[in-house]
């Protein structure tokens, strides 16, 4: 009997801060290694954060997206310069969205490249948002069209 191998060429990791969204990033690494792929860590900076109970924008000036961005643009530099250091690895590029995790995940990032895998940890930073609506994980296991491994920590 013959064992069948999958290769990924590109592998998604959300990541939201979490402990387990980093985990699964550790699991991505070594997967990304082992098949010689790019790995694409991406961080969804949630727009429901910058709006009121009625849906509506908060007046905010630029100050503070900017501020947001930049943080989140921070973390992933260290995340991708940990990898390089920690782990020997250096196929990586790393990304900022503004949108809903579960779309931009599932949907916009499939969309935009070529990705045959994604690797996420089971539960991410928002209790309250999974009790109201679902993971973030369990959106995108039902709706994306490509391989998922879900890292349970």
């Amino acid at each position: 009997m013959s064992k069948m191998t999958q290769y990924y060429q590109e592998i998604l990791v959300p990541v939201d801060g979490s402990e387990n969204a980093e985990h699964a990033l550790k699991q991505a690494v070594q997967i990304a290694k082992r098949n010689n792929s790019r790995l694409e860590i991406l961080n969804v900076i949630d727009i429901r954060n910058f709006t009121n109970a009625f849906g509506s924008m908060l007046d905010m000036n630029g100050d503070i997206v900017y501020s947001t961005f930049n943080s989140v643009e921070s973390y992933l530099n260290k995340l991708k310069q940990a990898i390089k250091q920690q782990a020997n690895f250096e196929n990586v590029r790393i990304h900022a969205r503004f949108g809903s995790p579960r779309v931009v995940i599932a949907n916009d990032f499939l969309t935009d490249y070529t990705i045959d895998l994604i690797v996420m940890g089971k539960t991410g930073s928002n209790p309250v948002e999974r009790f109201l609506t679902g993971s973030v994980t369990d959106y995108v296991t039902r709706n994306a069209k490509c391989d998922i491994i879900i890292i349970h920590k």
